[in-house]
C-alpha cells in the first residue's frame, strides 16, 4: 500500500493538492489557537484596570494600560478615551466642543467591530478547504480511472482484474481527500464557536465600559487635564488642542 500511495503522489496532481490542503488547514487552524489563547482573560484584565483609573479621574494612567496591554480589546477602550478629547470649535474664539456620548459610542463600536474581524480571520481558509477538498478527491478519483480504461484499451486486455489496481489506487485520492474535508470542517466548527463566544464576552465588555464612561464622564469634563494630558498620542490618538482656560 505504501508503494502504490508513493507511486501515486508521483503521478497524481489531485493528491499533491489535497496534501496542500491539509498543510494550510492545520496551519490556519494552529494560527487561531496561537491568537485567540487567553483573549477573554486579557480583555476582562484590561477592563478592570481601565475602570479603576477611571473611576479615579486618571485618564492618562487608563491610556497608559491601554498601551502596554497586548489584548486586541485595547483598541476599543482606547477609542472611547481618544473620542472624548474635546475637539477645537470651528468659531475663533469659541472654547473646544464637547464630544458627546453618541459619538464615544460609535467610536467603540466601530473598533469593536474590527476586533471581530480580526477574531474571525483567516477561518475563511479552513471553510474553503472542507468545502472543496471532497470534489478535488473526487476529481483525481475520475482521471485515474479514465486512465486505467485507456491502459485497457492500449494493452488489448480485458476484465477487471486489469484496471482493478489501477482504481484501487484512484480511490486513494478521494478518500484523502474525504479525510482532509472531515478535519477542516470539524476544526473550522471548533474555532468558529470560540471565535463567537470571545465576540460575545468583548460585546458585553464594551457595553460595560460604555457605561462607566457615561458614569465618570461629567466628573471628567469638571476636572481640568495636567499640562502633559497629551504628550504622545497612543496608537494613533488624536491630541488634545493646545490652549483652552479651565
Amino acid at each position: 500500500m505504501d508503494t502504490n500511495l508513493l507511486s501515486l503522489l508521483k503521478t497524481s496532481l489531485s493528491l499533491w493538492v489535497i496534501l496542500g490542503c491539509s498543510f494550510v488547514a492545520v496551519a490556519a487552524a494552529l494560527e487561531r489557537v496561537i491568537a485567540l489563547w487567553g483573549f477573554g482573560g486579557r480583555a476582562r484584565a484590561l477592563a478592570d484596570a481601565v475602570g479603576r483609573a477611571l473611576f479615579r479621574g486618571d485618564v492618562e494612567d487608563a491610556r497608559a494600560q491601554c498601551e502596554r496591554s497586548t489584548s486586541a480589546a485595547a483598541d476599543v477602550f482606547l477609542a472611547a478615551l481618544v473620542a472624548m478629547v474635546p475637539r477645537p470649535s470651528s468659531l475663533g474664539g469659541r472654547p473646544p466642543a464637547e464630544v458627546p456620548m453618541e459619538r464615544i459610542a460609535a467610536a467603540v463600536e466601530r473598533e469593536r467591530q474590527r476586533v471581530n474581524l480580526r477574531i474571525r480571520r483567516g477561518l475563511w481558509m479552513l471553510a474553503t478547504v472542507g468545502a472543496t477538498a471532497p470534489f478535488v478527491g473526487l476529481f483525481g478519483t475520475v482521471v485515474g480511472i479514465m486512465t486505467a480504461f485507456q491502459h485497457m484499451a492500449q494493452t488489448g486486455q480485458g476484465g477487471f482484474g486489469v484496471v482493478a489496481a489501477g482504481i484501487s489506487e484512484a480511490l486513494i485520492t478521494t478518500a484523502a481527500g474525504i479525510a482532509v474535508a472531515v478535519l477542516a470542517v470539524v476544526l473550522y466548527n471548533a474555532l468558529n464557536t470560540h471565535a463567537q463566544k470571545l465576540a460575545l464576552q468583548l460585546r458585553l465588555l464594551t457595553e460595560e465600559y460604555l457605561e462607566l464612561v457615561k458614569e465618570v464622564l461629567p466628573s471628567l469634563r469638571a476636572t481640568p487635564p495636567p499640562a502633559s494630558a497629551h504628550a504622545g498620542a497612543p496608537r494613533g490618538a488624536i491630541p488634545a488642542p493646545a490652549g483652552g482656560e479651565g
